[in-house]
Order: C-alpha cells, then sequence, then structure tokens
C-alpha cells in the first residue's frame, strides 16, 4: 500500500503483461448502490477521457465483482515515483524557482481538467506527485485524484466536499464550487508550498470559520512576482481571482526571474514570450526523457544522409537546459546548459541559421561544448516551431570542417523540422503518450 484515502487505497503493482510499474487505486467501500456504483464509475470515466503531461494517466480498469452485490471499481494508472508534496513539505518549503515551476504545470493541468467540464475540488499536497525534486532542475510534478470531481455548474448536494484546509471561502459559505474554487485552492497548496506552513490550520470548524474572516497571510520575504500571484489567487471573492491560463504565465515568468535572479539563466537570450514558449515546450511532453521515442533518431539520421554531415541531433530547449532527443553520431540522450546550446541561435532566430566556421562565429564564442567536441566545425540547424508559432528546439546538423551551407540544405532542415512538429502536433492531439486499455465498463 503506498496511498490511503477516505473511500480508497492504492497499490504499488507491477503490469506483467508490459513490464511496467503501476498504481491501482481500489475503491475500499463496495457499492452498494447503483448510484454509489456510479460515483465510482465517474472518476474512472473521467480519468479515462483526461490527457495531459501534468496528470496521472489511466492506463485500465475494471469491476471486482466476487460479490456480484456489491462490486468494487478498480482503477490501474501509471505509478509516479518520489514523493507527493504532502510528504516533501515534512522537509521544508520548496524554493521560489520550485514553487513557481509547480505552480505554472498544475495550473495548467488545472485548466485543461476545467475545459473538459470538470473542477478538482480536492486541491491540496498530497494531491500532487513530483517526479523531479532537485534544486538545480526544474520541478516536475503531476496532478492526482479526480474522487470526488464534479461537472462545472452541476448541483450534486456535496457542496462542502473537499479537504477543509484547502477549501475556497465559497464553498465553506455553502455555495456551489466554480472553476475559481480550485484557482483559490491551489493557491493555498503553492502558498504552503512556499512557506512550509498550513494556512489555515486547525479543526475543520476552526480552518472553515478562519477563511471567512481574514485572508491567509503572505509573508513579505517572499519574491515579489510570487507574493502578488498568491494575494491574487487569494481573493476573498470569486470573481477578482484571475482565471489559470494567466496564473499559468505568470507563475512562468516569475520562475524565469527566479533563474536571472539566481545567475543561473542569461536574461539577453530570454525571447520577449518566453513564458508561453517554455510553457509550449512542457504541453509537448518532450523533456527529461517523458517522450523518448526512436522516431528522433531517425529523423536525425536522415538529416545527417541529406546534409551530408557526420553528426545531427532532434533537441528541446526548455529555460534553463538543451535537452537531446534524438541523433546520429552523437549521444542519444543527454542535456546541456542553454548556453551551451548550439540550437538556441534557430531557436531565437524562429528560422534555419547556418554557422561556417565556429571557432571565428561571435554567435558560439565561449561556448564551452566546443571544448568537449573540439571537432565540430560549422553547424546548420532549423527550428521546430509550433502551430502557435513558438521555437521549442531544433533539428541540428554538424561537421568537421568549416563549411557553407546551401540555402536549398537550410529549407531540407526546415522541412523535416515541419514534419517532426507535425508528428508532436497529432500525438499531443491524439493522446497516444502511453499505451492506454480499453476501460470495462457497460
Amino acid at each position: 500500500m503506498i496511498g490511503r484515502g477516505g473511500a480508497s487505497t492504492v497499490h504499488a503493482a507491477t503490469d506483467l503483461l508490459l513490464g511496467r510499474p503501476v498504481a491501482i487505486k481500489i475503491f475500499t467501500a463496495r457499492a452498494e448502490s447503483p448510484d454509489a456504483l456510479r460515483l465510482q464509475e465517474a472518476e474512472a470515466r473521467l480519468l479515462g477521457r483526461l490527457n495531459h503531461y501534468a496528470l496521472t494517466t489511466l492506463l485500465d480498469a475494471g469491476i471486482e465483482a466476487s460479490d456480484p452485490d456489491r462490486p468494487r471499481i478498480f482503477l490501474v494508472m501509471e505509478r509516479v515515483p518520489g514523493l507527493d508534496l504532502r510528504e516533501r513539505l515534512r522537509l521544508g518549503p520548496l524554493l521560489a524557482s520550485q514553487v513557481a515551476a509547480l505552480g505554472s504545470e498544475i495550473a495548467e493541468a488545472l485548466h485543461y481538467v476545467h475545459e473538459q467540464g470538470y473542477l478538482h475540488r480536492d486541491l491540496k499536497p498530497a494531491n500532487i506527485l513530483l517526479l523531479e525534486d532537485r534544486p538545480d532542475r526544474r520541478i516536475r510534478a503531476k496532478l492526482a485524484d479526480f474522487g470526488i470531481s464534479t461537472i462545472i455548474g452541476a448541483h450534486d448536494g456535496r457542496n462542502t466536499t473537499g479537504t477543509a484546509a484547502y477549501i475556497a471561502p465559497e464553498i465553506a459559505e455553502g455555495r456551489d464550487a466554480e472553476p475559481a474554487s480550485d484557482v483559490y485552492s491551489l493557491g493555498l497548496v503553492l502558498l504552503e508550498a512556499a512557506t512550509g506552513r498550513v494556512a489555515f490550520p486547525g479543526s475543520v470548524a476552526e480552518s472553515l470559520q478562519t477563511r471567512l474572516e481574514r485572508d491567509p497571510v503572505v509573508p513579505a520575504d517572499l519574491p515579489a512576482a510570487l507574493a502578488d500571484e498568491f494575494r491574487r489567487m487569494l481573493a476573498r471573492e470569486p470573481g477578482a481571482r484571475p482565471p489559470l491560463p494567466q496564473i499559468a504565465i505568470d507563475l512562468q515568468n516569475a520562475f524565469l526571474a527566479e533563474l536571472v535572479r539566481a545567475r543561473t539563466l542569461d536574461p539577453t537570450v530570454l525571447s520577449h514570450d518566453e513564458a508561453q514558449r517554455v510553457s509550449a515546450v512542457r504541453r509537448y511532453d518532450v523533456v527529461d526523457g517523458a517522450a523518448a521515442d526512436e522516431t528522433f533518431d531517425r529523423v536525425a539520421a536522415l538529416a545527417a544522409r541529406l546534409l551530408r554531415a557526420p553528426m545531427a541531433q532532434v533537441s528541446v530547449l526548455d529555460a534553463e537546459r538543451n535537452h537531446v532527443r534524438g541523433a546520429a553520431g552523437l549521444p542519444k540522450s543527454y542535456a546541456v546548459e542553454r548556453t551551451d546550446a548550439f540550437c538556441a541561435a534557430p531557436v531565437a532566430a524562429g528560422e534555419p541559421v547556418a554557422i561556417e566556421d565556429v571557432r571565428s562565429d561571435a554567435r558560439v564564442a565561449g561556448n564551452t561544448l566546443l571544448a568537449r567536441q573540439p571537432s565540430i566545425r560549422s553547424y546548420a540547424g532549423a527550428p521546430l516551431v509550433t502551430s502557435e508559432g513558438f521555437s521549442i528546439g531544433a533539428i541540428s546538423v554538424f561537421d568537421t570542417r568549416p563549411r557553407a551551407f546551401a540555402q536549398q540544405e537550410l529549407a531540407d532542415l526546415a522541412d523535416l523540422a515541419a514534419l517532426v512538429m507535425r508528428g508532436l502536433e497529432l500525438r499531443l492531439a491524439a493522446g497516444a503518450s502511453a499505451p492506454t486499455r480499453h476501460h470495462r465498463f457497460p
């Protein structure tokens, strides 16, 4: 057992067919009526329709019917390694940059859930699972547990359902939940992540009453951008809270500002729409091995053949690092600092870039990669441009001699980049990031 809630337990398990670790959620209370069974089925159906990089993925579902009169629903989900946010906060608060990065991604996931017509209604640290938690890396997380989610606008008589410490004031007053209610709950979660303290502790009655009497305390020593966003998210009236897409961008900007403040990111390399660009990178789920695919290796090999170059790669540039996702003549999966990324040039330009001699071109002056790869003498790359116009990475080729690349060769690279992006767009639209079995429900 790796988790327990009011209505279910979660167990670590292994999928013997596909040889992968999974988590199995079993509803502890058997469905004693058709209505109870429908409520449990509703979570499975909801999860089955959702596909987002910051949500846990449903892999399978079914009904355990050893007692035909009292069947139980079970869900088979991806198993997320690491701690949940509640466990992590026992070790102390997160860095401001980690809070901003985590908040941006969960805000995007929550907005996606709302777009599908559902509220989450139980935002709390225990329902945020951490995949990556290192001070030198962007934190990665997934939102889980939709057990009490409801259709937006539905009146189900469960207004105060949720975890008391994170319920929005309007719900504490008995009003219906709305999308802004999830915003308030997320604000409390992020404030706790930044401070290490629950904003409204105490018994259920004390916690609910306190938020009707005062706003949560946002410490003055938090970075200004983060503190201001918390205050907006935690406005008493739902209509005063910002929409989730704006929250995601604001927090992404706060994350970038923290990197600049810590001198881990050169502000001169950032585009005017850097927050939206980095959000697009995360949305396509092609960072940190999340989307390893031999297709990228094949495209890199094709680029090397077309341009008669000994080395080629497909890479994705996030705020801090260039992540190689496929290569020919180079390591197939690694990451380098953004300042050492040749692909930063075509990403910044938004069009193909050629460097005839890397030893004499100011665009790569001081690049420490050249010391590790002294054989590289020339470079050409074409950006991976999304349908919204954001450059998220590049297809690049390297040669061991100074070389002027022809316009047709750069056009060939651009065509390959367009094909890669077309594939990523189709995968995103189809939700094919993980194999999923059919649900065994009528």
